[in-house]
Formats: C-alpha cells, sequence, structure tokens
C-alpha cells in the first residue's frame, strides 16, 4: 500500500493576513482560517475562493471568509461575519452570486462586492420557512434554479433564480422585506418532500436528474429498524436513502417530482458522481461505508438497484472522484468521537478494483480533524477540503494524487 506523504503548511501571520506557503513536496498545503470551515466555492477564474464558516474561533463570529490568489496560493483578505451561520455555499456558474444555507434562511451575496469588500455584499434573504435547518445548496447549470436541502424539514426547497435577480440588490429594502413579519419570498417555486436529513444535492451530468440523500428513512415510508442509533444513543433506525428528483419537473411541480427512493445504509450524507463508468459514490456515515450505485440501474430499474459495499474508516462524510473517475477520496470524520479533534484519514481507492476480488484501498492521507467538504475545481486540477475542527483548508494538486495508482 502507497502512502501518500502531507506537506504541512507553513503558515506566517502578515498586516492581519495569513499567508500559505507551499508545502516542501509541492504536492499541497494548508491554510487556517479563524473558525470552522464548512463548504468551499471557487470563482470561475479561480481568482478568488470563498469560505463558509458555521462555527466561529474564540471570540469571532460565524461568516464567510474571502480568499484572493496571490503568488499561486489564495490568501485571506477578508472574514464577513453573519448573524446566521452560513453552512453550505455554492457559486452561480456565471460567478456572479455567492449563495449560502444558513439556518432557517438563504442568503445571496453579490461577489463583486465581496471581493471589493464592499459593505453590503449580502443582497438578498430568503426564509424558506422556521426551523427549517437549510444545510446545503445547489445551482442548475443554466443559473436558473436553486435546490436547498432544509436538514430539519424535510424538504428541499426550490428557488428561482431570475425572480431573486428580479427583486433588485438594495440590501436595505430586501432585508426590510426579509424581516417583515409573514412575508415570504415571491422567488420560492415549492418543496420536494424528501426523507429525514437531507443533505446532499448532485446533479447527472445532463442535469436532467437531481440525486440527494436523506438520513433517516422517514416512519411514513414504513421501512424497518434494522440500525443503531449514531453517536452512541438508544434505539433503532431504517435505513437513509438515495433519492432520485425529476430536476426539470422539480422547476415547476416539485411536490410531485421525486422518482425513486433507494435504501443507501446508515446515514448517507455526501454524493459523488463518476460519469466516465456511471458510478454514484455515496458516503454512508452510520454504516462506516462508501456505497457505490451502477447510476443507469438507479435511474432505470431503481426496485433493484443494490450498491457495492466498500468499508472505509469511521463516520466517513464527503466523497469525490478524481483523475477522471480513476481515483475516490473519502473522509473519515469520526465526528462521535470526542477524541478526534486533532486529525483525520482520508481513505484512497483505486476506482477500477472496486466490486472486484482486489482490495480497492490502495492508500491513506492525513487530513484536518473532521473533513467535512470536498470540492473540485470544474478544470479538475485543484482540490479542497475544509476540516471543520482544526480550522483548515487543505489543497491538493490532483495530479499528485495519481502516484497512488500503480503504473
Amino acid at each position: 500500500m502507497k502512502m501518500f506523504l502531507l506537506g504541512w503548511l507553513s503558515a506566517t501571520l502578515a498586516a492581519g493576513v495569513l499567508v500559505a506557503t507551499a508545502a516542501p513536496s509541492g504536492l499541497d498545503y494548508t491554510i487556517p482560517v479563524p473558525g470552522k470551515p464548512f463548504g468551499v466555492a471557487v470563482s470561475p477564474g479561480q481568482q478568488w475562493v470563498f469560505v463558509s464558516l458555521l462555527g466561529p474561533a474564540p471570540g469571532g463570529s460565524p461568516g464567510i471568509v474571502v480568499l484572493q490568489q496571490k503568488d499561486g496560493h489564495p490568501e485571506i483578505v477578508r472574514t464577513v461575519p453573519l448573524k446566521n451561520a452560513p453552512a453550505g455555499i455554492v457559486l452561480t456558474h456565471d460567478g456572479s452570486l455567492l449563495i449560502a444555507s444558513a439556518g432557517d434562511s438563504v442568503i445571496f451575496f453579490d461577489t463583486a462586492r465581496l471581493e471589493s469588500g464592499a459593505s453590503d455584499a449580502a443582497f438578498q434573504w430568503v426564509s424558506d420557512g422556521p426551523r427549517t435547518g437549510s444545510i446545503y445548496v445547489n445551482v442548475s447549470a443554466d443559473d436558473q434554479t436553486l435546490f436547498v436541502s432544509d436538514e430539519d424539514a424535510q424538504t428541499i426547497t426550490v428557488i428561482d433564480l431570475a425572480r431573486i435577480r428580479s427583486l433588485g440588490s438594495d440590501a436595505a429594502a430586501n432585508l426590510k422585506s426579509f424581516n417583515t413579519p409573514g412575508y415570504v419570498s415571491p422567488a420560492i417555486v415549492g418543496k420536494i418532500p424528501v426523507g429525514i436529513a437531507p443533505i446532499a444535492l448532485t446533479f447527472s451530468p445532463d442535469q436532467r436528474w437531481l440525486f440527494t440523500t436523506s438520513e433517516v428513512a422517514p416512519p411514513a415510508w414504513g421501512w424497518p429498524a434494522v440500525l443503531k442509533r449514531e453517536g452512541g444513543r438508544p434505539g433503532q433506525v431504517p435505513e437513509g436513502a438515495l433519492i432520485v428528483v425529476d430536476a426539470l419537473k422539480a422547476r415547476t411541480d416539485p411536490a410531485n417530482s421525486v422518482v425513486a427512493r433507494i435504501p443507501a445504509g446508515g446515514s448517507p450524507v455526501r454524493l459523488s458522481l463518476s460519469p466516465r463508468d456511471h458510478r454514484l459514490y455515496l458516503t454512508a456515515r452510520n454504516s462506516n461505508a462508501l456505497l457505490v450505485f451502477d447510476t443507469d440501474q438507479v435511474l432505470t430499474n431503481a426496485a433493484h438497484a443494490v450498491p457495492v459495499k466498500v468499508p472505509v474508516g469511521t463516520s466517513p462524510v464527503p466523497v469525490v472522484a478524481v483523475l477522471d473517475g480513476k481515483l475516490v477520496l473519502v473522509g473519515n470524520s469520526d465526528r462521535f468521537n470526542p477524541l478526534a479533534a486533532t486529525s483525520s484519514i482520508l481513505t484512497v481507492l483505486d476506482a477500477a478494483k472496486i466490486g472486484t476480488s482486489q482490495n480497492p484501498k490502495i492508500g491513506e492521507i492525513t487530513s484536518g480533524a473532521f473533513p467535512r467538504e470536498f470540492h473540485l475545481t470544474p478544470d479538475g486540477k485543484t482540490l479542497y477540503l475544509s476540516n471543520f475542527l482544526s480550522g483548515t483548508i487543505q489543497v491538493f494538486d490532483v495530479a499528485s494524487l495519481a502516484s497512488f495508482l500503480s503504473p
């Protein structure tokens, strides 16, 4: 088994800005951030990087960290504090809007204002209902429709982005409307009914389908309780689900857009697609496993879609397929271990060996504590990883990861 030798950052504090220095190996580097990072988004030209802080550093506040590329590495230029802690973030494909899920609201930022440091970068707020727990966001390739996972409401909210833009960018006026009792944004199209704690939102390459997860099947589905609860809590729960949504229908009739629900182990939380080999990779946190589905079977014969189960580490969360789907990385969060506060492990899998008699696990990478989100740049060359408990972002040169694969 090959072992990836992690080169760690040396960081200096100069004029209030943290500067990341390339690791000696040239393979990766790490950027400390002032809080607990969740999501990462990178501008189309990769000049700007945005990080959501779901938890603040001591004495700080949650918010959005803005980084700019300087001398080949992103450096922190400012942090925009927020009252509502942001979790998942996404940029529209034209790079004009950054959108954050933040508790009971969704926040829209003008990226030009974020980059310049303008005080009114946040210009629109949408409430998708009280106690909804907005946790994850994704936007269609045409930048017309936003999907928001409501972790506490068992729904996915569908938002018309053209309507968001039509409401204007006057931050003060929009915030006044948002704070008006009983106000419902006209941009909300409706809600997709899913299961308990929906999170992942991943489009098929042709944008025809949206794949999402629910950590636990609700009682109404009648699925048997076969798994122990997470975190040492008493009792048993049903499996979670991989859910297939008709993404086109969801734009006009979200309430009737679910086309399939497939059992998917304990607490499925993240998805990654590999179009090259028609695979869907799903982390089942409560099963300590990666589930690998045949995407074609999921779409054409969902009732008989049975995944290949690959044991990984403890409580896996993020997953990503890189190098044209040849390599799969899984972040093992170990999130229910109170002693796991210093470092974690990424499991490296050879995709070609999954489902064969060979062991697909070909290596490990040391990460920060509680790896939470991967973000692969559109060109597939750079991979970002947020480490929630250690307050860092790791940046990988994807080409260097090819060293894991046998020549």
